[in-house]
């Protein structure tokens, strides 16, 4: 990473999930300052607006999968544009639900194709979200992104990716809530998998090290997709998906700034911010913190908070 152009594109889908609040994610992110944290870090900042969804659907059966077509359209939409982006600075796609993930991966990977490198994808979330509209249980969408950038059947009506994310390429950290298929799939396809137990034991900075050394050794452009329940739920409390014995401030800290110092990565994305969950902005401020720390912020010029 280098100082350039960031471009902050809004794409506040609800539609992964029944439980709604997530469309006012963006503007949460720009009430919380990222624009102007980034311009103080030296970075060109273009704020493209938020994207135009399609109407709202009314909630699915129990046991139905939720907004199926809602979800194709965003899919269709966001790798469009996260494809064009990547050409033109460094994206950040504020969410919105995780299921924003199934356009904006599958469109830098498309982009990465194109210029012959390998995409690797850091996925830092208490959950794998690798189900497919066939195997998910609840129906919810937002539970099946690194499914579809992998490549798994089960997508009828979704736009084929145009650049399957090899699974040896992606890399979990942060796990605690996986299902038994979600686990059976991890292990049989080489993923590699950090859950909260290992990082108790090993810390966080050893396993990212490694897998940004693989990143580096392929030439590998690097797309970090950052769900608010990777953070413990006591720091970052605006999210539908609360797990207990999440990332500590400092842990997230941490791997914000070995990400700037790689100098690996190449796009964003911030998720799961429901604002009508949270506490006096208090997440949503978190969140922009560590956008700042991954753009080069250091920890001694972090400013103290405020949530008065």
């Amino acid at each position: 990473m280098s100082d350039g152009t960031c471009i902050l594109i809004g794409a506040g889908m609800d539609c992964g999930k029944r439980r709604r609040g997530c469309v006012m994610g963006p503007d949460a992110y720009r009430t919380a300052g990222i624009a102007g944290t980034l311009a103080d870090l030296g970075w060109r900042v273009e704020d493209r607006g938020n994207l135009d969804g399609p109407a709202w659907v009314e909630d699915a059966p129990a046991g139905k999968v939720h907004a199926r077509d809602e979800t194709i359209f965003w899919t269709r939409q966001l790798a469009d544009v996260a494809q064009i982006t990547m050409a033109e600075g460094f994206p950040v796609f504020m969410g919105g639900d995780h299921a924003l993930s199934l356009g904006t991966v599958s469109g830098v990977a498309a982009h990465a194709a194109a210029k012959g490198r390998p995409l690797f994808v850091l996925w830092l979330d208490a959950h794998p979200d690798i189900n497919t509209p066939q195997s998910t249980v609840s129906g919810n969408l937002h539970g099946t992104p690194i499914g579809y950038v992998t490549g798994q059947p089960g997508f009828d009506g979704f736009p084929t990716p145009a650049a399957p994310v090899l699974s040896e390429n992606i890399c979990f950290i942060g796990l605690r809530s996986v299902d038994l298929p979600e686990r059976e799939t991890i292990t049989r396809s080489g993923m590699t998998a950090i859950d909260m137990r290992q990082i108790d034991e090993r810390g966080i900075a050893a396993p990212l090290a490694e897998f940004l050394a693989r990143v580096e050794a392929a030439d590998g452009l690097l797309h970090v997709s950052l769900d608010v329940d990777f953070l413990d739920p006591s720091i970052a409390p605006a999210v539908g998906t609360t797990v207990p014995g999440g990332a500590t401030f400092r842990e997230a800290h941490l791997a914000m700034e070995m990400l700037h110092d790689s100098g690996l990565v190449t796009s964003l994305d911030l998720v799961e911010l429901n604002p009508f969950l949270d506490e006096r902005g208090r997440t949503a401020q978190l969140m922009v913190d560590l956008v700042a720390s991954l753009f080069g912020r250091r920890v001694f010029d972090r400013p103290t908070p405020s949530h008065s």
